[in-house]
């Protein structure tokens, strides 16, 4: 404003001094009046700018200070611990020793839990190799064998046991189940479940209401096939069929049909006979310690 009134002073002092002066002046004279108001309306603007930013910087300020107090707060609290701790480092020490116990005692405890899961792989391959070993490359392919937790799992498809929608056995898988008969009487005391699955397409068809029936019809061919034509002892044997309700991959595809469409034989030995099934235990180690934990 101060800058404004100036202009307007000197202003009219070049007319009264002047006299009466040409249009053309006085519109040069009013040109330049009106650039040093838009100058210093530009003036005025960035001031009101700076104005604000001084105050953000302020604010800025000020925050950063309270960081700084709260840092050297945390700062000292950090020394005072520090301080506690040296002050004892006796019993800090005491506790290191304890927890390096702790960590070789878990650290053993993790070792042993990793070689018993290596020798039961290991007993469950042997097991494995000695009930497929009468197979034929052929039948391996029909013949799925798993072990788990000395469960025995013998899948056999029903491409190979049956014809398409049938509970017959075929003349070409008795062949198969002799075999599979000889590993089951070699192991006497074990009891022997067989369990039929199916995909989930329907079936109707005479005395075949759905496939519940189909896969109980099939688990007790097979098992009757075992008892007639193979000499197994029935009172081992149990037939059960679980239907399209235990499948092992989708049945969105022919093939993830097809794999559901099994006959399962599993064989479950007792805790004290799962050794006897794989001919002999595990030989001591080179230390003369027994594999299974204790002494020979």
């Amino acid at each position: 404003m101060k800058l404004r009134f100036l202009l307007f002073v000197s202003l009219a002092m070049v007319i009264l001094g002047a006299g009466c002066v040409s249009n053309k002046k006085f519109a040069q004279l009013q040109s330049s009046y009106n650039d040093l108001q838009n100058r210093n309306r530009d003036l005025d603007g960035k001031y009101q700018e700076c104005q604000r930013n001084l105050s953000g910087s302020s604010t800025r300020v000020q925050s950063l200070e309270e960081q700084i107090a709260a840092q050297r707060t945390g700062l000292a609290s950090l020394q005072a611990a520090l301080d506690k701790c040296l002050n004892s480092s006796s019993q800090g020490n005491v506790n290191i020793s304890k927890l390096v116990d702790e960590i070789n005692a878990s650290n053993r405890y993790i070792q042993h839990l990793v070689n018993a899961k290596n020798k039961s792989d290991s007993l469950n391959m042997v097991l494995t190799n000695n009930l497929t070993r009468s197979l034929s490359r052929e039948e391996m392919q029909d013949v799925d064998v798993q072990v788990l937790k000395g469960v025995v799992y013998i899948s056999l498809s029903d491409n190979m046991l049956y014809k398409s929608g049938s509970y017959e056995i075929s003349p070409a898988a008795n062949e198969t189940l002799s075999k599979i008969a000889k590993i089951i009487k070699d192991y006497k005391d074990y009891a022997v479940l067989i369990e039929g699955n199916t995909d989930n397409v329907p079936i109707s068809r005479p005395n075949i209401r759905n496939n519940w029936d189909l896969s109980a019809l099939r688990a007790s061919s097979v098992v009757q096939s075992l008892q007639n034509d193979h000499g197994v002892d029935p009172r081992r044997l149990t037939a059960g069929g679980r239907g399209e309700y235990n499948p092992i991959t989708s049945n969105d595809t022919e093939a993830g049909r097809t794999r559901n469409r099994r006959t399962q034989i599993i064989i479950t030995p007792k805790l004290d006979q799962f050794m006897e099934l794989i001919d002999k235990a595990p030989e001591a180690d080179s230390t003369g310690n027994n594999p299974q934990g204790g002494n020979s």
